[in-house]
Order: C-alpha cells, then sequence, then structure tokens
C-alpha cells in the first residue's frame, strides 16, 4: 500500500512553505517516525516524518520547492523493512579486509546521535563525529552542525570568488526565515511612525532580591533559576494594565485594545532571532515565567519551537544586553504598537541625594507606534517599568 507524505497543515498567518531538506532519497527504506523532511516557513522549520515502515517511492516537491498546506510531498511504499541481501557477485568474491573495517565502523557511527544529511556530509569531507559538535537534541549532529565545522576548516572552494588583493567574498542566499525578518523590519520602518523613549533603572534592588532568594526559589520550583527577565515580564505586564494603549495594535484604521498581556520575548536561535510568546503572562507568577522562558530557549536551540509558540503577542522585549549592547532602539514588531530593549548592566557613578554611588545601572529603551501612543505615554508607561523594578514589592503587590 503507497501512502501520500502530505505538508503539515499551516495557520492562516503562514500561507506556504519552502522544502528546506530531504533526508532520504528515493528507494531509501524508512522507518516509522524517521525525519524524511524539513519544511521551512517564515517562522519555523517543521519535521515531516514517515507514518509507516517501507520505502521512499515518490518525491513530488524537491529542495527549494514552495509548499502549501496538505499538499502532498512524496509517498512511502508500505512494508517491512529488510536489510539489503548481498548481491550474487559479492558472494563470489569475499570482501576486502579493509572494506570489512570500513563497514564496521559505519554500523558503528550509525548508532551515534546524527541527521542522515549530517551524516553524508561528513562522509563527504572525512570528518568523524568527534570532531564535530551537535547543538541537537540530545546532543544530536545536524547538518548546519557539519557546515559550520566545514566552514572553519576547509578554504572557500571557488577560485573565481577570488577578488584582488586575495579578499574572498562568498555568496549565498538568504535563508527563509532571515528574508522574512528583514521584510519585517523594513515594513515596521516604513509603515509606523516609530519614535524612541529612553531611561534607566537601578538594578542593586533586584540584584540584592536575586543574591537574598536564589536558592529558596530554585530550592521551592523544582530547580528553575530567578533570573532577571521574569522581573521585566511582570513589570511590563503591570505597566501595560495602566496604559493600555502601549498593549493595543492597530488594523487597518481600527485600533484593538487586548484585554490580556501576550509578551513576546526575543531569543536567539542558530536560524536567527525568533520571538515565542508568554500567553497570558498576566496570570504567570515569576516562577512560571521563568519556566516557560527556560522551555523556549531549549526549544529555539534545538529548533523545536512551533508556529504556535510564536503567534501572536501584544507586546515584545528584546534583550540585547546578553550580547553586550548597552544601548539601541528597538524595532517595532507589528500590529504591535511598542516594544522595550534592554541592555547591558554596568556600573555608573550616580548621584544619590548629594552623595556619588556607583551603582548597577541598564538603560531602557522603548520604541512605539507614535500614530496610537503619545509621547507622554510612552514617557509614563517607560517610567512605570523602572518604579517597578526599582521597587519590587510593587510587583506582588501590584501597586
Amino acid at each position: 500500500m503507497t501512502i501520500e507524505i502530505k505538508a503539515p497543515a499551516l495557520p492562516e498567518s503562514v500561507p506556504d512553505g519552502t522544502i528546506a531538506t530531504w533526508h532520504k532519497n528515493l528507494g531509501d527504506t524508512v522507518k516509522r517516525d524517521e525525519l524524511l523532511v524539513d519544511i521551512e516557513t517564515d517562522k519555523v522549520v517543521i519535521e515531516v516524518v514517515s507514518p509507516v515502515d517501507g520505502t521512499l517511492t515518490k518525491i513530488f516537491k524537491e529542495t527549494g520547492d514552495t509548499i502549501v498546506s496538505n499538499e502532498a510531498i512524496g509517498a512511502v511504499k508500505e512494508g517491512e523493512v529488510e536489510q539489503a541481501k548481498p548481491s550474487a557477485a559479492s558472494n563470489e568474491v569475499p570482501a576486502a579486509p579493509e572494506a570489512a573495517k570500513e563497514a564496521e565502523s559505519d554500523q558503528a557511527e550509525s548508532d551515534q546521535p546524527i541527521s542522515p544529511a549530517a551524516r553524508k556530509l561528513m562522509q563527504e569531507h572525512n570528518l568523524t563525529p568527534e570532531a564535530v559538535a551537535g547543538s541537537g537534541k540530545g546532543g544530536r549532529i545536524t547538518k548546519e552542525d557539519v557546515l559550520a565545522k566545514i566552514e572553519v576548516v576547509e578554504a572557500p572552494p571557488a577560485l573565481d570568488a577570488v577578488t584582488s588583493g586575495g579578499r574572498i567574498e562568498e555568496r549565498v542566499p538568504m535563508s527563509r526565515l532571515r528574508s522574512k525578518v528583514a521584510e519585517r523590519l523594513l515594513e515596521a520602518t516604513q509603515s509606523t511612525a516609530m519614535l524612541t523613549t529612553f531611561n534607566e533603572v537601578n538594578m542593586k534592588p533586584i540584584m540584592d532580591l536575586r543574591s537574598k532568594y536564589k536558592e529558596l526559589f530554585e530550592h521551592t520550583h523544582s530547580g528553575t533559576r530567578l533570573g532577571f527577565m521574569s522581573f521585566f515580564v511582570r513589570s511590563c505586564v503591570e505597566a501595560l494594565k495602566k496604559f493600555p494603549a502601549v498593549n493595543a495594535s492597530i488594523d487597518g484604521n481600527d485600533i484593538v485594545y487586548h484585554g490580556y498581556q501576550d509578551i513576546g520575548v526575543a531569543v536567539s536561535s542558530p536560524r536567527g532571532l525568533v520571538v515565542p510568546v508568554l500567553r497570558n503572562a498576566d496570570h504567570m507568577g515569576m516562577a512560571a515565567v521563568e519556566q516557560k522562558i527556560s522551555e523556549f530557549g531549549e526549544k529555539a536551540r534545538d529548533g523545536k519551537l512551533g508556529i504556535d509558540d510564536m503567534t501572536g503577542g501584544t507586546f515584545t522585549i528584546s534583550n540585547g544586553g546578553i550580547f553586550g549592547s548597552l544601548l539601541s532602539t528597538p524595532i517595532l514588531n507589528p500590529p504591535q504598537t511598542a516594544i522595550l530593549g534592554m541592555h547591558k548592566i554596568q556600573e555608573r557613578p550616580m548621584a544619590i541625594k548629594g552623595e556619588i554611588k556607583i551603582l548597577p545601572m541598564m538603560y531602557l529603551a522603548l520604541s512605539y507606534d507614535h500614530r496610537m501612543i503619545d509621547g507622554k505615554e510612552a514617557v509614563q508607561f517607560l517610567v512605570t517599568v523602572k518604579d517597578f523594578l526599582e521597587d519590587p514589592s510593587r510587583i506582588v503587590l501590584e501597586i
């Protein structure tokens, strides 16, 4: 029985996808739940697995082709997966010792957590599993891991890429995610009246609180670590309640006021910056926020974030400080009308009641759509966030 392999159902916000990598070739045997193909969308990479044991008999969509929801992309003929039988020629001529050793080596390597596409690349470039650091789940070596290793150990192959003066250029197409990010950033700068207001926050109260309770917090909440982001999420949630325009979005000529706070948290992934969303953050405690952000971070690193994880959001927080950024102007994430930028914590001399003190300070930046939010509202919102952070007890008391 032949079973069609179909693309998964995509949400309305994702009209199509692209075949990124086939991990099997025509005629290859496959096992149930074995990875067949990666489909890249504007938001995530979706893995499509085989529904049965059998043989891949048809590929309708090649690498780079565009697909839509539930479109047939290949077919598997159901049947038992058997070991390949030796040919008559191989029965007559014994295998050479070197070939036997190579076969044993291949068998040993097959037990390593390596994707089929990565294994093929490693064989082509004479790389061993020990030479490549796996970034996938459980240390799985992915195709991207191998490509990164190849870039380090091998010079660019094309001589015509070398220009005068010995300088080297390499031209590669944008990934679908990078292309979509570029499109959205350009749209945000061209279709919104974006303005940024700045302030600074004394991080000492939060740092002291973390230092005092971090061990008890981790023990109480099953190993969950108390980070800075939960303070910022909770502070923004309370500030958004006071200034609902900052939590609104623009839909054509309409303003949509959201009666909930879904906070997008920008995190880095091997494919670029992604923004998973904390749903109903107004109902989440500090521990729940930290647990969910940790989960998002792991899924982003493993390429496991789903479309539902990144759909929606009423407000976004971006932390450039983890990369060392001291000050920046974050770009809006339409249709949202505001985004908060966090930055590096740096000790600076501050005048406090006539005295100079060295305090751990952080610059905050709020970019907002001036069509929707007045400057007064934006400044007051940012000051409110600052007040919550400098007196964290107000977060608990919601005052």
